[in-house]
């Protein structure tokens, strides 16, 4: 049964598309604010071990969020606009910010860990940081199209062509195709309305997280080829979005918020701080116990915290205000964009002798700030906002301004 979202739900998804995005600028603005060295760019003289807690938390839920919303809205598109039209707009939407981001931004990040790296002996040297950046390009095919925070896209791009090709086997077979999805939206049903598939779910994902290189979720963007526990985690909550939009209602179901849904959120996160502790005590005798153990709880973490994001923009942000609208049109700009400004910021505030939550919120409200002002000017109502957002929009931050100076000067 396929059904399209009132214009109400949009309005919340889209929120919540756009706090996926906002909260990872925050979470690599962050990363410097680690008390132990990390293999980040830049480490800042301020540090507190409240960070790393925080990053644990956020990490295991943003993109998972995002892809879950991606699916949902993916499924949305290709029936309200077919299949051609759905396939050109991820190929504008997703292929070519992918690539010509990657060459944009890949030596700017370089440049950047560069500057970052001389930072913390004592010295910057802007422009031999950039002509360093730019020199990488040089070492191409090596490493293309990988060691930036664009990996996203790569997979976002991967569990599509996945679910489209698994679409159209199953239409090859005309009498077995019905029967898959009456079984698939029982389950999605099931997903959604049990408090029990929490822990089947958990149980699912912990399995995957066991088979990460690290405790909890990787990054995969040293490689093309394909992680297969991430692309496993994040291709699951890509196709649960993309059946949740298949049936009205079933995404309320999912984020309904009650004190039992609560608890078990609580729960996974106290014990997953916990155990995370272990994780470098490598002489445990019970070391994989443990690690099972953070493994559950992380992937419980990680269901509860989806579940509940969803749920209370549901509660808040219902309707559709024009400052939200904004943020979210220009979110999946500003991720884009952000990690350059984040490191150079952070750069620029690592020797300075404030309080390491105000250096975190100056750092993320600059790149945020800076990047709204060249969304605006340059994006908004460009190509690039075309291809970013699926049509171009008349400027908001600078029309007002324009009309507020053609007001004064008629008066």
């Amino acid at each position: 049964m396929n059904t399209t979202a009132p214009n109400n739900r949009l309005a919340y998804l889209d929120a919540v598309r756009a706090f996926a995005l906002l909260l990872g600028i925050v979470f690599h603005a962050s990363l410097s604010f680690v008390p132990v060295f990390i293999g980040w760019a830049v480490m800042d003289v301020s540090t507190s071990s409240i960070v790393g807690i925080f990053l644990l938390i956020s990490h295991s839920f943003r993109m998972e969020l995002f892809f879950l919303i991606a699916g949902f809205f993916s499924h949305m598109t290709f029936h309200r606009k077919g299949s051609g039209t759905f396939f050109r707009s991820r190929l504008t939407r997703i292929a070519i910010p992918f690539v010509t981001g990657w060459f944009i931004l890949r030596p700017l990040i370089v440049s950047s860990w560069v500057m970052g790296g001389e930072s913390m002996r004592g010295e910057v040297n802007i422009l031999s940081g950039l002509n360093a950046g730019f020199e990488s390009l040089g070492q191409l095919p090596t490493g293309l199209f990988t060691g930036t925070h664009l990996w996203f896209l790569y997979y976002l791009l991967l569990v599509t062509a996945i679910v489209l090709a698994g679409r159209a086997v199953l239409s090859l077979a005309p009498g077995f195709y019905p029967m898959v999805l009456k079984r698939t939206d029982a389950l999605i049903a099931w997903v959604a309305g049990s408090r029990l598939s929490w822990l089947f779910l958990s149980l699912v994902t912990a399995i995957c997280l066991w088979y990460m290189d690290g405790w909890g979720m990787d990054t995969p963007d040293k490689s093309l080829v394909p992680h297969w526990p991430v692309l496993t985690v994040y291709g699951g909550f890509f196709i649960l979005g993309w059946l949740l939009h298949r049936q009205q209602g079933l995404l309320e179901q999912f984020a309904r918020l009650s004190k039992g849904r609560i608890a078990l959120g609580v729960l996974g996160i106290v014990v997953t701080i916990v155990l995370s502790s272990y994780q470098n005590d490598f002489g445990h005798p019970r070391l994989g116990l443990i690690r099972a153990g953070f493994s559950f709880s992380y992937a419980l973490m990680m269901w509860s915290l989806v579940s509940i994001s969803i749920g209370l923009f549901k509660r808040f942000f219902d309707k559709q205000g024009k400052f939200v609208r904004y943020i979210a049109d220009s979110s999946y700009w500003l991720y884009l964009i952000h990690l350059p400004v984040v490191v150079w910021l952070q750069i620029a505030f690592a020797e300075l002798p404030f309080h390491w939550l105000f250096k975190l919120i100056a750092i993320s409200l600059l790149t945020i700030g800076i990047s709204i002002v060249l969304y605006d000017l340059f994006v908004r109502s460009t190509l690039i906002g075309k291809v970013l957002n699926g049509r171009r929009r008349p400027k908001a931050l600078f029309g007002l301004i324009q009309k507020r100076e053609a007001k004064l000067e008629s008066a």
